[in-house]
């Protein structure tokens, strides 16, 4: 059996349509998924109103204590399990990972991840300049205006040992080997 850790981050950029196929996945399948949330992920989780979606789902999650509790980098370290999914991922966490900070559940884990061989991908949500397009709490669009740091740093976790960063949620499916619905 396949396992996949899943770690969330404060982005409400994609938050909803990366869940849609984390869910899709679990009832599609025998992989199991292992979800954390750093302390912006919880608020965004409620903000977004999914905190109730994510307890039903997924109700086994954790949140973020500190930057190693709870202890999530030893077994994704040693294979344990099958990847590190961090999706989506804030310019600040994508900005942590890049600089080497690890102070915080998620930059954490990515750092003691990258030692080890379990591969790590990551949904940056700033990749390309210009706008975008996303949805906010309330469901209406908005368009916001790409900052040349962030999508720098994005570029940067690209090149990183032992990151791949997806283009997009559906990349998950291949990630774990799924079929698109």
């Amino acid at each position: 059996m396949k396992r996949i850790a899943w770690g969330i981050t404060g982005s409400g950029d994609l938050i909803k349509e990366t869940y849609d196929i984390m869910v899709d996945i679990k009832n599609r399948t025998d992989i199991e998924i292992m979800v954390f949330l750093s302390k912006e992920g919880e608020v965004v989780m409620k903000w977004y109103r999914m905190w109730d979606d994510i307890q039903r789902d997924f109700p086994n999650f954790k949140t973020e204590g500190g930057p190693n509790s709870p202890f999530i980098a030893g077994p994704l370290q040693v294979g344990h399990y099958d990847a590190l999914i961090i999706a989506p991922a804030t310019a600040n966490t994508v900005a942590k990972i890049v600089c080497g900070i690890a102070d915080t559940l998620v930059t954490n884990t990515v750092a003691q991840t990258a030692k080890g061989e379990t591969p790590i991908y990551i949904l940056a949500v700033d990749q390309k300049r210009g706008t975008v397009k996303t949805t906010s709490p309330e469901g209406r669009q908005m368009v916001l205006k790409m900052r040349e740091a962030d999508v720098s740093n994005s570029e940067k976790l690209s090149q990183m040992e032992n990151i791949t960063v997806m283009k997009s949620p559906e990349d998950i499916y291949d990630i774990v080997g799924v079929s698109k619905n």
